[in-house]
């Protein structure tokens, strides 16, 4: 068993976006061909308790270099106020040749980058400005950091941002690391949500909302928004856009704002495309610039394994990690001891 641990884990990401957005582009494109295994999320809640979960991520992504796994990510919302992070996260991947487990990630950048990454391509594929120079980013915690850096590394000429979150320290804080990722950044602060919605056709949401609190009446048309956290957009507000996700049975589900659309019209005709399929036929999906585009992705599993199965592949080709020869049981003549 190879383990691999949050620093190793960062130092391998270090400066590697280009390849992290290929990475979930490929895994992307497998998913829609079909060549994934990608049974629905378990949320593991507790009796009395509304805000904090666990959730487990099975999944398999075929390809030239197939991979199994689970990711196990909890989110406890009262870990900010503590000063800790909201989520945290590990990943076991299994031989495919014998099923055994066989290598054991620290998680949380994993499940960050990815996120950040997915939101990018949609950004770069969805966006009605060929070089879009300003984003809003609504709700700042290491979600929407991640976003930003990616979105940079996809759309260059991104140079400002507007910032809200309902902690204006919060905000502040979250400005002097946006300026370390991107040198020069011009930084702006929205004093309400919908002042953030209006200030770019770029807008992403990475908030703790449970519920729809938010509409889209203030954005600008040709606006992309990319609803990370899933809950903040209300019925109304969804069906007034185009939606394009990461996978539609995935994605109804858990009362997320789209799920909760499906409820009220009793079916999905909303959504309008799956990223996967505009990744290999762009012009399977016609942006219409002057409505507002949504892209809401539940967050696949297979782009987890797809980062997991890359970073475990440099930590074993640089000696990274530690590794542990008595994890499983040994056996002579496959007969255990």
């Amino acid at each position: 068993m190879l383990i691999i641990g949050h620093r190793e884990v960062r130092d391998i990401f270090k400066r590697k976006e280009p390849e992290i957005l290929s990475l979930v582009a490929d895994a992307y494109r497998l998913h829609d061909e079909g060549r994934s295994a990608l049974p629905h999320s378990v949320f593991l809640r507790f009796p009395g308790d509304d805000r904090n979960r666990i959730i487990g991520l099975p999944a398999h992504l075929g390809g030239a270099q197939p991979v199994a796994g689970m990711k196990w990510i909890a989110s406890f919302p009262g870990n900010v106020e503590r000063g800790q992070e909201r989520a945290s996260a590990s990943i076991v991947l299994n031989s495919m040749r014998d099923g055994q487990p066989e290598a054991f990630l620290e998680a949380s950048l994993i499940s960050a980058k990815r996120t950040g990454a997915s939101a990018a391509l949609a950004a770069g594929l969805l966006g009605t400005e060929a070089e879009p120079q300003g984003m809003s980013l609504i709700g700042l915690g290491p979600i929407n950091l991640e976003v930003l850096r990616f979105t940079k590394a996809r759309l260059p000429s991104l140079i400002e941002v507007t910032l809200f979150d309902l902690d204006g320290e919060r905000a502040h804080a979250f400005a002097a690391k946006a300026r370390r990722i991107v040198p020069g950044l011009a930084v702006r602060y929205a004093a309400t949500c919908q002042q953030a919605i209006a200030a770019h056709r770029l807008v992403s949401f990475a908030t703790t909302a449970g519920t729809p609190h938010v509409d889209l009446t203030a954005a600008t048309p040709g606006t992309t928004v990319l609803h990370v956290s899933l809950r903040d957009l209300s019925v109304p507000a969804v069906l007034g856009a185009q939606n394009v996700v990461d996978d539609t049975d995935h994605v109804c589900r858990e009362r997320t704002s789209l799920h909760l659309t499906e409820q009220t019209i009793g079916g999905r005709e909303f959504v309008d495309a799956e990223i996967g399929a505009l990744l290999r036929d762009p012009e399977s999906f016609r942006r219409d610039p002057q409505r507002v585009t949504v892209f809401s992705p539940f967050g696949l599993g297979v782009l987890d394994l797809a980062l997991a199965q890359w970073v475990t592949q440099q930590a074993r080709k640089f000696g990274i990690g530690t590794h542990v020869d008595d994890f499983l049981p040994m056996s002579v003549a496959g007969a255990p001891l």
